[in-house]
């Protein structure tokens, strides 16, 4: 199969062909000249398109003169067919199956305002609204009569309606529902009857779209900047949105697959809600089309070669379904520049096609546009000029095997290859025999020679001045033998061995304890125990907090940072836990001991500790510290001497540093302890991820502008113990940065798979967690809740129930599914699932 790829603007160099043929696999014969540069990799837009014959194109079908006004008017444009106004009431029909022939439609006594197709294709029917009525076309019966020599006519099916500036017929056309005014008319499609008239809305309605999967719902939107849901049969409001914009709605689209809603505004901003059963609507996620565009091609991911510095907003004009094999939940963004394909999961633009890339091309700025809505492997566009009074229609065709592929970096978290020769993680410390001991009497030549301490002959405290014993060693032949027990009892394996209930989902308040009544402090880090049975918390008050997992007794206190703890962790064979500080100081306790086993202070780092955590199975301790990562072997020793007490036997020896590539300092960073792993993630402030490969000892792979604002918080997919999870799912990770919501990675294509907004992330740096059964994403919010999504969904699943503060960190038990939410003024939470059943 040859490969086919589509270029915007100039073809590129033959060094950056080479490069780009490496990175997405591309045959190494020259491909077909095109208009379309592929996406690079880094932002999770990389794209590359591969197919048998043809490329991406845009054709110009045709394009004429048009009345100024129908600049302004609602454009029809379905399967190949496409409709024009035209001046003094009439219509022209444009047909690209077969002959191409056109029809002129005329019935209306004013200039035609609104044109909309019908979904239904046998019979395909087309609605046309003036100011003095509103009519309904069988397209093919038009056709046949104009073709015996007789005029097409229509049906009327309302009069008096003022002007219509849109019309959308309902999935089965038996309704048409049209704006005018400040009301909402739904029409009879067959005849002349109104079937109910809505009104709610502050400022005029500007579109409207019956709901795919019931058609008794309709949702409008407003220049009062909101939309609306409506029941048809009890013409109720059933939602009302709050004000989105600054700038009014202009265009709608819902997916029945996803069940979501999507509005556009006349500045560029995109907005996804979902649809639940009732109606009460989410928000999923937000886009600014001009800000991504921009983004990207800062990257060099897209063309923008613009001489400019004026930055217009992009109106987004249009909205339509993305082509099935483009996936399920892809959308074609219409603005006045050019079509932008957006993931509606990751909000991302996969691609984008500038209109001025296209010299055969009569309009480069569209003033409106209509996208056919075609399960076909080409789509029609009609577009109005933005400055001439022009209308063209365009055929955008695709290969007939089109596919989306990624570029994969072979990079895997859990460890598929040896280790190499000279890898870090091959470092030992040096083992030291310990010393023999001197035998009694044996001495250095010339030295003092040892001699009796007690010099007298009887002495009452060894037992000289006691009579001699008559009996010694009786038995004792009537005690009862016990039964030996093994060393894991019945109940405690069964625990072991229970399997992770992943269809549980906690969301039931159990129960709450305050840290502190008298004065309230932060909980900056939570973490549950390998075994579920024990909880860390590390606190703004100096402290660590070590609770039992039901949170009941009091908790053991472990003291002597001087500053805020900033991270905790529990080591793998659950021996020990470590504890960071912002006073630049690493502690290391044993559970029981509230003296630490190991000080790690000051003086090895110039900065703050962003990150901690033990790793590869215990055996390194790895904090990032500045712009570096530090890989420590330690040797923990927690006996005591009486006299030397204040002197540690433990030690620790740096085994590695390395560096990130840009020398960005690292703001967070997560690596998996439960299992081998060479991967290691960190997050710079300069909004990008690094990749370490510490089987190499470098920077395998670095994400840039992976977040509008700089990661506070990176976690991987670790899962526990308790739970099976297939190899590749340990290739997830998730990132959080404020104000720009949660996101999905994947590792093995390095690009965002999903968005997570629904929360609320403003100004403090709330945490995200997985769930051991890697189904389910918790997270805190700033508007003092937690929220758990699906994995699967952008939308969130539950909302947990509100607290007295900011939730800033959560924990998910590896064992039993229950959530633990910790909070600004220091409270923590338990949540159990609703039935409570499956807990132990």
């Amino acid at each position: 199969m040859s490969g086919c790829v589509l270029y915007c603007g100039a073809p590129p160099s033959t060094g950056r062909l080479a490069e780009l043929q490496r990175v997405y696999r591309w045959p190494t014969s020259q491909p077909r000249e095109g208009r379309r540069v592929p996406s690079a990799p880094g932002a999770g837009a990389a794209m590359a398109f591969h197919g048998d014959k043809g490329l991406v194109s845009i054709k110009e079908l045709f394009c004429a003169a048009c009345a100024p006004s129908a600049s302004h008017v609602q454009l029809g444009c379905c399967r190949g067919y496409a409709a024009v106004p035209r001046r003094g009431g009439n219509l022209t029909l444009y047909s690209e199956n077969g002959s191409g022939q056109t029809l002129a439609l005329s019935g209306h006594h004013g200039n035609v305002t609104a044109v909309a197709f019908g979904r239904v294709a046998d019979p395909l029917l087309l609605c046309s609204a003036s100011e003095g009525c509103a009519m309904v076309w069988d397209v093919e019966r038009c056709y046949r009569t104009s073709s015996e020599g007789q005029m097409a006519s229509g049906t009327v099916v309302g009069t008096l309606l003022g002007k219509v500036v849109y019309l959308s017929f309902c999935p089965t056309d038996e309704r048409v529902a049209a704006c005018s005014g400040n009301k909402i008319y739904v029409l009879n499609s067959k005849k002349e009857q109104v079937h109910a008239v809505l009104q709610g809305h502050l400022g005029p309605p500007i579109a409207t779209e019956f709901c795919p999967w019931d058609t008794g719902v309709l949702v409008s939107i407003s220049e009062d900047r909101t939309f609306m849901i409506w029941d048809l049969s009890k013409k109720q409001v059933l939602y009302q949105s709050a004000v989105l914009s600054s700038c009014p709605l202009i265009s709608i689209l819902l997916m029945e697959h996803s069940r979501q809603l999507i509005t556009g505004s006349s500045n560029g901003q995109v907005w996804c809600h979902s649809l639940p059963d009732d109606y009460k609507c989410r928000l999923v996620t937000r886009l600014d089309i001009h800000k991504t565009q921009k983004m990207l091609e800062r990257l060099g991911i897209l063309n923008g070669e613009q001489q400019n510095t004026v930055e217009a907003a992009k109106p987004v004009l249009t909205i339509t379904p993305g082509l099935p094999f483009l996936g399920k939940e892809s959308c074609w963004i219409g603005s006045c520049d050019g079509l932008y394909l957006v993931d509606l999961a990751s909000s991302e633009i996969l691609t984008v096609l500038h209109f001025k890339d296209y010299s055969d091309l009569n309009i480069s700025l569209a003033e409106s546009l209509v996208i056919s809505q075609e399960k076909s492997e080409k789509m029609h566009c009609l577009v109005t000029s933005m400055f001439e009074p022009k209308i063209a229609l365009w055929e955008i065709g695709f290969p007939e095997k089109l596919e989306k592929t990624f570029p994969e970096h072979h990079l895997s978290v859990v460890a598929c290859s040896p280790l190499m020769p000279t890898s870090v993680l091959k470092a030992e410390l040096a083992k030291t025999d310990p010393k023999s001991p001197k035998k009694a009497g044996v001495h250095k030549q010339g030295g003092v020679k040892d001699h009796a301490v007690v010099f007298h002959t009887q002495v009452k405290s060894s037992g000289y001045g006691e009579s001699s014993r008559r009996k010694m060693f009786m038995p004792m032949s009537n005690i009862k033998k016990k039964p030996q027990k093994s060393s894991w009892t019945t109940k405690k394996t069964g625990f072991l061995l229970s399997e992770y209930p992943s269809h549980l989902v906690p969301s039931a308040p159990h129960s709450e304890v305050i840290i502190s009544a008298a004065s309230p402090t932060p909980i900056f880090s939570l973490q549950y125990s390998g075994d579920g049975k024990q909880i860390l918390c590390g606190l703004g008050d100096r402290s660590v907090l070590l609770y039992k997992s039901s949170l009941n007794g009091n908790p053991s206190v472990y003291t002597g940072h001087n500053k805020a703890v900033s991270s905790v962790c529990w080591s793998h064979s659950r021996s020990c836990f470590l504890s960071a500080s912002e006073d630049q100081t690493l502690y290391i306790w044993t559970p029981g001991n509230k003296e630490p086993a190991l000080i790690m202070g000051c003086d090895k780092f110039s900065t703050p500790i962003q990150a901690t955590q033990f790793y590869f199975l215990d055996k390194f301790i790895m904090l990032a510290s500045g712009s570096c990562l530090h890989l420590y072997l330690y040797h923990l020793d927690t006996s005591r001497d009486d006299i030397k007490r204040y002197k540690q036997k433990s030690f620790s020896k740096l085994a590695g540093r390395f560096s990130t590539r840009s020398g960005t300092d690292i703001s967070a960073m997560t690596a998996a302890n439960d299992f081998y792993s060479h991967i290691v993630l960190a997050c710079g402030v300069d909004r990008s991820i690094q990749i370490f490969d510490m089987n190499v000892g470098c920077v395998a792979l670095e994400i840039s502008e992976a977040h509008n604002r700089a990661i506070h918080h990176i976690t991987q997919n670790k899962g526990s113990m308790f739970s099976t999870q297939t190899q590749d799912s340990y290739n997830l990770f998730l990132s959080s940065a404020i104000t720009d919501g949660i996101k999905l990675w994947d590792l093995r294509s390095s690009r965002c798979v999903r968005r997570y907004e629904g929360h609320l992330n403003r100004c403090y740096q709330c945490t995200a967690a997985f769930s051991p059964c890697g189904r389910y994403v918790a997270t805190g919010s700033e508007d003092n809740c937690a929220y758990v999504y699906d994995i699967r969904s952008s939308s969130y699943l539950h909302k947990l129930q509100r607290q007295t503060d900011v939730v800033l960190n959560v924990a998910f038990n590896p064992a039993t599914p229950e959530l633990l939410a910790g909070t600004l003024d220091g409270k923590l939470s338990l949540f159990w699932p609703a039935s409570g059943a499956g807990l132990p």
